[in-house]
């Protein structure tokens, strides 16, 4: 498939969407005394959001792990088609990330249910963090399906357990605002990930002539991210029912 069929693509199965949820979507009736918020109401609400530094604080602590994330989207095909195989199919070792996720969810989920929602968060940064190992210490493209496996072992971990603890710290009627703002690691991730992946590769790659060492720096960040983690648990956070009160 050339590349600009993969948009059209997207664009397509986005239209057929939008069609499906105006087909068949009925929103569901409102108590009648539950009144919409205002303009002014919504305002109000996100900055009181962002108002909440420990929760902003949070939130970019936990970008870290966006920019390790992002990596295999970034930087990973360039890698293994220049420092490893230039006639590797990495559309075929990306999907080892989606196919690990949809297998073993539930599994997974299942296995770590007992551990708390903020424990769940740091496991799962670590784990993604070290699975970039594999590929620094071994150039081969079953090393980079293995650390994809790894990594989204890591996502499976963190990712149900992060929305539910956002969830548990928002007060009544600031659900969404809270859960909108869960979004932002994501954006600041891809935003300096891309920044970072490149310079990486150019350092490591072109100048130093040493790309192994990319994925130790990647390792690093998500390392430290998870740390950082650990430390607002111990010296920062509250617990969501404190949080709510405050």
């Amino acid at each position: 498939m050339r590349v600009e069929n993969v948009f059209r693509l997207a664009a397509l199965s986005v239209l057929l969407m939008f069609f499906g949820v105006l087909l068949f979507f009925r929103e569901p009736k409102r108590a009648s005394e539950e009144q919409t918020p205002s303009l002014g109401q919504v305002a109000h609400n996100f900055l009181t959001v962002l108002g909440n530094v420990r929760f902003v604080l949070f939130l970019v602590i936990f970008s870290g792990y966006w920019i390790v994330f992002w990596q295999q989207y970034l930087i990973l095909p360039i890698y293994v088609h220049d420092y490893i195989s230039p006639t590797a199919n990495t559309e075929m070792i990306l999907i080892a990330d989606p196919i690990v996720v949809i297998t073993l969810t539930v599994a997974v989920n299942a296995l770590t249910r007992r551990i708390s929602s903020f424990r769940a968060i740091i496991l799962g940064a670590l784990i993604t963090a070290l699975g970039w190992v594999m590929v620094g210490a071994f150039p081969h493209v079953w090393a980079a399906v293995v650390a994809l496996m790894i990594v989204a072992l890591g996502e499976i971990i963190q990712s149900p357990r992060y929305y539910e603890y956002i969830s548990r710290l928002a007060p009544p009627g600031q659900q969404g605002t809270y859960m909108g703002f869960a979004f932002l690691p994501i954006g600041i991730g891809s935003l300096i990930g891309g920044r970072f992946g490149g310079w990486l590769l150019h350092h490591f790659g072109e100048v130093q002539h040493r790309p192994e060492l990319i994925w130790w720096w990647v390792t690093g960040v998500g390392v430290a991210t998870a740390l950082l983690l650990w430390v607002y648990d111990k010296t920062v956070r509250v617990s969501p029912a404190s949080e709510r009160k405050s």
